[in-house]
């Protein structure tokens, strides 16, 4: 077997895998299977949790399919809501749904760092520390620093707290115990995944973010990690850097889409 250059891109069976790992991550306790097509019905605020993954082609034909899909999303008080990656079945279902008018928003990259094997932080800045915290601490620290609402921190705790593959959620704290940055990991077979990276607004664009994941990635090798993972909105050019500057390399890209404009 040919050895692959250190720069190459992801391999099509690492990005299988990673999206199926993001899958396992971001599975809620509300879902249900129809006609091959996976539907999350989470009220949080995590779109992942509360979309459809069409992981099959099925048999229904296409209309029928969805207003079944419809009712089922309806019933929960949610919106219809298609998640269309590389992988979605049929491959011609994002182009479907453009011809029926259903708008196109929140374009998503996954980012793979694909050798962990050099993952070794610096010892933190004096004054600082990273402290472990359960799903119902961390639900709430990063439900307030993006102002969700009661509900949806409740259910951001929920999915934690049941999640299939098990969350490590970590707070980076300075000397007076003020809140630096926060993020999550996920490990699942060898590969880590970096989940609700964030950074208060007062401490941002000091470098807090990248001490974070550096040590996050860390711990992550030590527990057996060889790849790293996480999605980030395609216009959020400094977070964009900041994993490029950590060895991340553009995996795949994957977006939404609706049958009406959702509220911001």
């Amino acid at each position: 077997m040919p050895i692959r250059p250190p720069n190459a891109p992801p391999s099509a069976s690492l990005m299988r895998r990673v999206e199926d790992a993001g899958l396992n991550a971001s599975a809620p306790p509300q879902q249900a299977l129809v006609d091959g097509w996976l539907l999350r019905l989470s009220p949080g605020h995590a779109k992942r949790s509360r979309c459809i993954n069409a992981l099959q082609r099925g048999q229904l034909p296409l209309d029928i399919l969805l207003a079944r899909c419809r009712a089922v999303f309806e019933a929960s008080g949610l919106p219809l809501i298609v998640r269309i990656t590389p992988f979605t079945q049929p491959h011609n279902l994002d182009d479907e749904l453009a011809l029926r008018g259903w708008h196109r928003f929140d374009e998503t990259q996954v980012l793979i760092r694909q050798d962990l094997s050099g993952a070794a932080a610096a010892p933190l800045p004096a004054g600082m520390h990273l402290l472990p915290v359960g799903p119902a601490r961390y639900a709430e620290v990063v439900g307030h620093l993006r102002g969700n609402r009661p509900e949806e921190i409740a259910a951001h705790f929920e999915r934690l707290a049941a999640s299939p593959v098990p969350y490590q959620g970590h707070v980076l704290l300075d000397r007076s115990e003020r809140l630096l940055a926060c993020g999550q990991l996920a490990l699942e077979e060898g590969l880590a995944g970096l989940y609700d990276i964030f950074t208060p607004p007062e401490a941002r664009r000091r470098g807090f973010a990248r001490l974070l994941c550096q040590a996050l990635l860390t711990r992550a090798a030590a527990q057996g990690a060889l790849h790293a993972y996480l999605q980030v909105s395609a216009d959020n050019q400094p977070a964009l850097a900041l994993y490029a500057g950590l060895g991340f390399q553009p995996a795949y890209g994957y977006h939404y889409r609706s049958e009406r404009p959702l509220p911001a």
